[in-house]
Parts: structure tokens; C-alpha cells; sequence
């Protein structure tokens, strides 16, 4: 409410058109704009690493925690894959041509050319140095630096690792304090922000873009919820209308607080009691994918970024639209449930990549009602993924029992003649 107040003040103040007002706007949205830079590549790596070296106890488990990942991965890449094409479909930043010019993950340099080959993209991927994505604001050298922190964490041996990942654990909560105290700051930052929109608005070009990008993140989820995760119901022999009755307790309770987290006891009981899951599959698979599981939270990401990024005049060559895929996919499964997660790592990711954030802020007030289908996405799909490792288990364990049976069929045999 505070949000759309300051938005409407916003357009107000824009169509007033005062110079002082005019003034104090662009402060606030630089100063706005400064502290998220400040925080945009920590977020991005201390949440992937935090996230990612806790996951060991779920190797521990191996074919439990190995199926619940697999399919984690699997829905979140295709989610990814599906928002990509939507929005080359629909191109909701209008008639830029996409496909032309290369754009740098990091800040330009003098050294590097516009014409560099997509193997110099790549090897410049791999940072030289641990600090030198950070300063150069590499966005894909980050990622690259935590994930292969990440592995290597999960490899040592459990003391060392439960230390390395309470430590990094920490560094994430101590940034998310930082980034709570700068959202204080939204309201100002909103109005600010809209105040120059207005101010800057010639024409209604990009009141319909925004309309666009917001169907856009709609159908992809749509999509998603309601096409793709029941083809792997379906596939799996399970009935897409039953598991969603079944669950749909915890899903109104995911819409309307907007948070996985809280429909998380829902979850686990109706799983149990209505969808007849083993309670071992849904006590370890659900918490599991609350974490890593974000279907939505990938589309968002990937639509968000390159529809802010080519409204600033961002182009994107076909390799790095197709890289947006995995990128999302890895910042969606590094999101651990933070609130306006999916919202914050986007930002993170324009703050890193020099793109100017006006147009993301225009999005925060439509990111509330965005924000509670995403919710109640992502537990559908946890829904998805705990139904389908529950019945690869009993497949398994049908197959064992098959195969035990045979066995003691042989003894009988051999101890006859």
C-alpha cells in the first residue's frame, strides 16, 4: 500500500513537472541506485554458496536427495527455457534487434573488442582472481567463483564443512540486514523513480512494454504450472488434477502469504495425508525443494533482466540469451527462500551489469500480485517433484522386491536338487 502511494504521489509530482522536485528525484535515484550496486554481486554470491554448500546431508541421502535434485534442476532449467522463449516471442522491449550485437557481462574495458569471439567470451568467464569479478563487476565470474566454491566445500570433511557453511550462512544474513535496511528506502526510491518517468515520458510506447513484459512472466508460469509440471505427472503415471487437489490447501495458503515457506506445514500434511506420499519422502523432499525449487523465480529473473536490459538499449548475442537459461536457473536454485528474492537478484544482476534501474522500479508495485502466483508456483512444483520421487521410490522398491523374489525362487530351486 505504502508502494502504490508513493507511486501515484510519483506520477503527481511527474506531471507537475517542478524542478525542485525534479532535482531531489534524481539524488534519491542515485543514491537508490549506489546501494544496490553496493549489495548486487555479495547477494549474488554469498546466497549461491550459502545455499549450495549446506546441500551435502541431501548427497547423504543418496537416492532420495539425488532424485529430488534431479528434477529440481530439470523443471527449473525448463522453466527457464520456456520463459526465454516466450519472450522472444512476445518481445516485450519492442523491436530491438536481439540478435546483433554483443553485450559485456562486466564493466567495459579498454582491452576488450565489440567483436570478440564467443570462445573469448567464454574464457572470460573464468576469472584470473578471487576479488577480480568483484571489482570488475563480472557477473558470470562470480557465478563461476561460487560455484566451484560451493563444490569444493561440499567435498570436505563434515566439520570443516558445517564451519565454511555457518560462516557463509552468516555473510548472507548480515547482506540480507544490509538489503532490509536499504528497502526501507523503497517507498522514497518509488517515488523518486515514477516522479522521473513521468517527468522523462514522451510518448505511451513503454506503458505498453511494461504491459507486455507483465503478460510475458503470466503465460510463463502459466505454462509451466499448467502444461509442463503435469507432463511429468502424467509421465510418471500420477494425475496432475488430483495431486493439485490434493495440495491445494498449501497452495491458497502460498498465494496469499506469499511465501513457500509459510504453506510449508500445509505442504508436508496434505502431501501426506491427501496425496498418500511416504512421510520420509515428504518430511526430506518438501524442506528440500522449498530451498532449491524455484520454477517461477527462474522465469522472472530471465524475463526481468534482459527486458530492463534491452529497454536501456542492451543487446544480446543468441550464445548469451541462451546463457540467461542457466544463469537464472543457477540464481533461482541460490535464492533460499529470501522474501523479494526473485525481485532483489535481478536487481543484482542490472546493479552488476551497469544497467540503470529506473524501469525495474516502475515494476516493484506490479511485483506484489507477481510475487503471489510465484509463490504458489513454486509449491506446486514442489508438489510436482516430491509426487514424482515418491513414485520412482516405489517403482524401486517394487522392482527390489521383483528381483528378491526371483532370488529366493533360485535358492528354493537349488535347494531342491
Amino acid at each position: 500500500m505504502i508502494l502504490l502511494i508513493a507511486g501515484l504521489l510519483g506520477i503527481v509530482t511527474g506531471w507537475l513537472d517542478l524542478n525542485e522536485l525534479n532535482q531531489a528525484s534524481q539524488v534519491i535515484s542515485d543514491i537508490f541506485i549506489r546501494l544496490l550496486k553496493l549489495i548486487s554481486l555479495p547477494i549474488i554470491f554469498f546466497a549461491l554458496v550459502s545455499t549450495l554448500s549446506g546441500m551435502g546431508e541431501a548427497s547423504d541421502v543418496k537416492r532420495l536427495g539425488g532424485q529430488v535434485l534431479k528434477y529440481t534442476v530439470i523443471t527449473t532449467l525448463l522453466a527457464a527455457s520456456v520463459a526465454l522463449a516466450l519472450y522472444l516471442f512476445i518481445a516485450p522491449a519492442g523491436s530491438i534487434n536481439t540478435l546483433t550485437t554483443t553485450t559485456e557481462l562486466s564493466e567495459p574495458s579498454a582491452n576488450k573488442e565489440p567483436s570478440a569471439s564467443y570462445w573469448s567470451y567464454l574464457i572470460g568467464v573464468i576469472p584470473s582472481s578471487i576479488i577480480e569479478p568483484f571489482y570488475t563487476h563480472n557477473v558470470m565470474g562470480v557465478l563461476f567463483l561460487a560455484l566451484l566454491l560451493s563444490a569444493a566445500i561440499i567435498t570436505l570433511e563434515n566439520k570443516q564443512k558445517s564451519v565454511l557453511h555457518s560462516f557463509f550462512d552468516s555473510m548472507f544474513a548480515a547482506i540480507m540486514k544490509m538489503t532490509g535496511l536499504i528497502l526501507k528506502l523503497m517507498p522514497l526510491a518509488v517515488w523518486a523513480f515514477v516522479n522521473l518517468f513521468i517527468h522523462d515520458l514522451q510518448n505511451q510506447k513503454i506503458l505498453q512494454d511494461l504491459a507486455l513484459y507483465l503478460l510475458c512472466v503470466l503465460l510463463a508460469n502459466i505454462i509451466q504450472a499448467g502444461l509442463i509440471l503435469p507432463i511429468f505427472l502424467k509421465f510418471k503415471g500420477l494425475s496432475p488434477w488430483q495431486t493439485i487437489k490434493a495440495m491445494w490447501p498449501a497452495l491458497t495458503v502460498a498465494f496469499f502469504a506469499k511465501s513457500s515457506a509459510a504453506a510449508l506445514p500445509y505442504a508436508v500434511e496434505s502431501a501426506e495425508k491427501s496425496l498418500g506420499i511416504q512421510s520420509k519422502v515428504a518430511r526430506f523432499s518438501l524442506p528440500l525443494c522449498i530451498t532449491v525449487n524455484m520454477n517461477a523465480c527462474a522465469s522472472f529473473i530471465l524475463i526481468t533482466v534482459l527486458f530492463v536490459s534491452q529497454s536501456n538499449g542492451v543487446t544480446f548475442s543468441p550464445l548469451e540469451l541462451f546463457s540467461w537459461i542457466l544463469i537464472a536457473s543457477i540464481a533461482a536454485i541460490g535464492n533460499a527462500g529470501v522474501p523479494m528474492g526473485c525481485y532483489m537478484l535481478s536487481s543484482a544482476f542490472l546493479a552488476a551489469m551497469g544497467v540503470p534501474l529506473q524501469l525495474l522500479v516502475i515494476i516493484l508495485p506490479f511485483y506484489a500480485l507477481i510475487d503471489m502466483f510465484e509463490s504458489a508456483i513454486n509449491v506446486w512444483s514442489d508438489s510436482c517433484v516430491t509426487a514424482m520421487v515418491n513414485a520412482d521410490l516405489q517403482a524401486d522398491m517394487i522392482l527390489e522386491g521383483s528381483n528378491s523374489d526371483s532370488q529366493s525362487k533360485k535358492i528354493i530351486q537349488v535347494d531342491h536338487h
